[in-house]
């Protein structure tokens, strides 16, 4: 179809020029990382020149203030306020620092979880649970997929000091009811930390309607930010309240004074740790800038209608569909699974198109809102393809690393 018609008929097309790749890719792959945007390689450049020019006094260039400049970006993406939102090298940590800042009495001493949040904030809970005196409490998933939402609930008790669960799940695209989870958490009087790595940017995220007590995320996937610049949102509510044992001299309020003893700050600085990684900092609005000109509603609405096509497309062939069929229930990404699923995304990426394949779950693909309609159609005839020739085989020794 001709481009200028493919615009008007759905307008997101128009942001497809500010991602390089996409001219030579078929990008399905935004749950895993997203495209680079064309302003980046400037940003990086901006970066080397602020250190390589000015050496030390680059500090004075806004670097130990980036962690809450940049968040103040990705504010508006989640409906947060100036100041609420903090850069982190990645979730672990983010939700790690949350943890640590949680008493544990006997009588409040459970964290809910479920069995399919993503495995490594749940390594970090479980080993450090048991050193603050918790203990965790897993939901766990009938089919391996989905988390039932009654059960979840019943789990947060007056013992419940803190609810920490994945807000769409990593394997499934299973969307949890945040709203429901917070709702019920506090009625309990406990806390709320979304881990919304997976939602912000593809589903819309209101952190004041379902009141969530701390929420984290990262830019690395549906942002379009790159590597190494995750987020934590922390509600004023318990913002000032908290003192993070997982800290460092950022969240000193004086921090070069050089005291033998931790005085926290308040304010979003409270909340950092140690010395910030600057050159992921640079690029990492990028991605998110581009997406809140587009609008989150308009991105829903085309992923929606994308995923909706790729369970179509599934259901004619007879594929497994390990992704929810309600829409509502539904975040940005179906996982099909087919025979030799993994050797068949080899098969994908061999043809420069790009996808991941997940355990349980099977081929994970991911549209975005510059993916063309008929990219879905191009990526599952290739599924066919591989499968129909046995071109999956050539790939039947080779381990990748990540997809």
């Amino acid at each position: 179809m001709n481009s200028s018609k493919s615009q008007q008929r759905d307008p997101l097309l128009a942001y497809r020029e500010e991602f390089p790749i996409l001219e030579k890719t078929n990008y399905l792959v935004s749950n895993s990382l997203g495209p680079m945007p064309r302003t980046v390689p400037e940003k990086l450049a901006e970066y080397a020149r602020d250190w390589g020019e000015l050496g030390v006094k680059a500090w004075m260039r806004g670097w130990w203030e980036k962690p809450v400049d940049v968040g103040n970006e990705i504010a508006p993406l989640i409906n947060a306020g100036a100041g609420e939102v903090v850069m982190m090298p990645n979730v672990t940590i983010a939700q790690t620092a949350v943890l640590s800042a949680i008493d544990f009495p006997k009588e409040r001493d459970t964290v809910v979880m479920t069995e399919l949040d993503f495995p490594s904030v749940r390594y970090a809970y479980a080993g450090m649970a048991e050193r603050l005196g918790a203990r965790v409490v897993v939901v766990r998933s009938e089919d391996g997929l989905t988390i039932d939402r009654d059960r979840l609930l019943a789990a947060i008790d007056e013992r419940t000091r803190l609810v920490a669960v994945s807000h769409v799940l990593f394997r499934s695209a299973y969307l949890m009811d945040a709203d429901a989870i917070c709702r019920r958490a506090h009625e309990m009087g406990a806390l709320v930390s979304l881990d919304s790595f997976h939602a912000v940017g593809i589903v819309p995220v209101d952190v004041k309607r379902s009141n969530v007590d701390f929420l984290t995320g990262g830019v690395l996937k549906w942002l379009c930010g790159g590597p190494g610049a995750c987020f934590l949102y922390v509600s004023s509510a318990v913002r000032d309240q908290l003192k993070p044992a997982l800290t460092g001299w950022q969240a000193h309020s004086r921090p070069f004074a050089f005291e033998e003893t931790m005085e926290y700050t308040s304010g979003p600085f409270r909340w950092l740790n140690g010395t910030p990684v600057i050159p992921a900092l640079y690029p990492a609005a990028e991605g998110p800038k581009i997406l809140r000109r587009a609008g989150i509603g308009a991105i829903r609405e085309k992923s929606l209608r994308l995923t909706s096509r790729l369970i179509e497309l599934a259901d004619q062939r007879g594929y497994t569909v390990n992704a929810p069929r309600d829409p509502a229930q539904r975040g940005g990404t179906v996982a099909m699974d087919v025979p030799h699923a993994y050797e068949v995304t080899q098969h994908l990426l061999s043809r420069n198109i790009l996808v991941d394949y997940r355990v349980g779950a099977g081929i994970r693909i991911a549209p975005h809102f510059f993916t063309r309609e008929e990219e879905l159609d191009e990526a599952v005839y290739e599924v066919d393809k591989s499968l129909e020739s046995g071109s999956w085989q050539r790939f039947s020794e080779k381990i990748a690393v990540v997809t």
